[in-house]
This record gives structure tokens, sequence and C-alpha cells, in this order.
């Protein structure tokens, strides 16, 4: 599968959130959507970006954005992810991985010299259009969520 580049339309997908609601793309039309992938909930680096992005929160609503975070823990991880850190926006439960795949982020990756299957942080921005404006690989937490409100 060839990779995502901008100005390709964005994958659709529909996915249960941490309330239990469906949440579809194509619903999303005519917003901004900043769909953000990280490896796992209540880990430290996970947890700065979504605590980054939830106090950022309201500027970037008043830039007319929505964000999503999406990973492949359960809709009941993200539940009490989202309480624990107080979290202003949806999370996205993507246990089968194939929202993971269709974006490209479910990749090989490499820690302490030990390769496993996991998701590579990478932060989409999808226009009203649903085209993909924006993509971040291999996204370094610190400084993350400022760069992407600069382009919003």
């Amino acid at each position: 599968m060839k990779e995502l580049q901008t100005g390709d339309t964005a994958p659709a997908f529909t996915l249960e959130s941490d309330s239990g609601e469906k949440v579809s793309l194509k619903d999303l039309r005519g917003k901004t959507v900043v769909v953000y992938f990280y490896p796992k909930d209540m880990t430290p680096g996970c947890t700065q970006q979504a605590c980054d992005f939830s106090e950022s929160y309201i500027k970037i609503k008043k830039q007319g954005a929505v964000v999503l975070g999406v990973s492949k823990d359960s809709v009941e991880s993200h539940k009490k992810f989202k309480a624990k850190h107080d979290l202003g926006f949806e999370l996205l439960s993507d246990t089968e991985g194939k929202v993971c795949e269709k974006y490209g982020v479910w990749q090989e990756k490499s820690l302490y010299g030990r390769k496993f299957m996991g998701i590579v942080r990478t932060t989409f921005v999808i226009d009203a259009a649903g085209k993909i404006a924006e993509i971040y690989r291999k996204v370094k937490v610190k400084g993350h969520v400022a760069d992407v409100i600069a382009k919003l």
C-alpha cells in the first residue's frame, strides 16, 4: 500500500469513541479534523501529548477544527484515560488496527534492539473537503501541538 501524502483523500473510517458513540470521518465533512495516532493510553509520552491537545483544544476549536485521538486501546481504557486526565476531545478505539493500517501508522518499531509492530506516533490534519492537508510523521511530543495550531 502506498504511503499517504498531502492532497490525498483521507481514508474513511468509523470507530467507537470513549463515549460509546460511533464517530465517522464523513460526518465531520466541512470541519478541519486533526486525527492523531498514538501508541498507548496512560504511557508518559501519550499522556503528555493528550494533555497538550486538551490544553489547546479551545484554540483549536476556535479555528473550526476537531481533535480525535486514535489508538488500539479499548473503549474502556479510553474512558479511564480521558477521565483521569480530563481530556476535552474524543478518543477512538481501533482495537483491530484496520484504521491504523489504512493510515500507514502500524509499523515495525524497535526498542532496546527488540523489533515489534506498533503505532508510530503520527498526526494527520484533514481539511473540510476530506483531503489530507498536513502529515506529521514520527512525532516528537514536545512542541507538537503548537506546530499543529500554527498550521491551522
